[in-house]
């Protein structure tokens, strides 16, 4: 199966269109950066005792991962992608889902590792998708694609205030969150190394540089 596609799986992966700038899409990113500090202060109110508020704190979050969902969709089905909704996107996954394992870290709740471990691979693959992003798009595997849906899932499962056989079960659907998130950034990493040595742009610089001959000591082009 090929590595990279026409089609981009989410927005920050497509060409941005002649759209505007106030529309559907970019109005459900900024609703989700939005509620980010409102969730937060739910997760977060009496140091994560009131069971309402966590129960409303995952209400927030459950809606906010409703929109990442449609915010994507809708652009590309919509021809509504721009530059904004590419940059403010990924923006707001990221602030959405650190501030919940922040959060639960700070409760202890959640083991710091783990936080560290979903940061640091999120984070990653975003520097990734900037270094090759002249060489072309990389689809979301299976496995980002289920990563995304447990990661999701376990972190609801932590915020609900639960116990007893069900605080033991969420354990699980995160342990799997985590191994999902390790193996799909391996994935990415490798995927996007292997573009940048096999894109057409690479293969045009390499042949420049044939080109150019041993003697010469000149590259033509740096940029790959």
């Amino acid at each position: 199966m090929s590595a990279v596609t026409d089609v981009a799986p989410d927005p920050a992966a497509t060409p941005p269109q002649s759209a505007k700038l106030v529309n559907l899409p970019n109005a459900l990113t900024v609703l989700r950066l939005l509620v980010v500090p409102v969730f937060a202060y739910l997760l977060l109110r009496d140091d994560g005792s009131d069971g309402d508020d966590r129960y409303w704190a995952t209400l927030v979050f459950g809606l906010a991962i409703i929109t990442d969902r449609y915010d994507g969709m809708i652009a590309r089905r919509t021809g509504q992608v721009t530059e904004f909704g590419k940059l403010a996107d990924p923006i707001a996954d990221k602030a959405l889902t650190g501030t919940a394992l922040i959060g639960l870290s700070v409760l202890a709740l959640l083991p710091w590792w783990v936080t560290v471990v979903i940061l640091v691979r999120e984070v990653g693959v975003t520097v990734l998708r900037f270094w090759v992003i002249r060489h072309g798009v990389i689809a979301a595997s299976r496995g980002g694609k289920a990563k995304t849906v447990v990661q999701s899932l376990a972190i609801g499962l932590y915020i609900l205030p639960l116990t007893g056989l069900l605080a033991t079960a969420r354990w699980w659907v995160m342990a799997a969150a985590v191994l999902l998130t390790v193996l799909s950034g391996l994935d990415y990493v490798y995927r996007a190394v292997t573009l940048r040595q096999t894109s057409a742009r690479a293969m045009r610089a390499a042949a420049a540089r044939r080109a150019a001959g041993p003697s010469t000591g000149t590259r033509t082009d740096t940029a790959a």
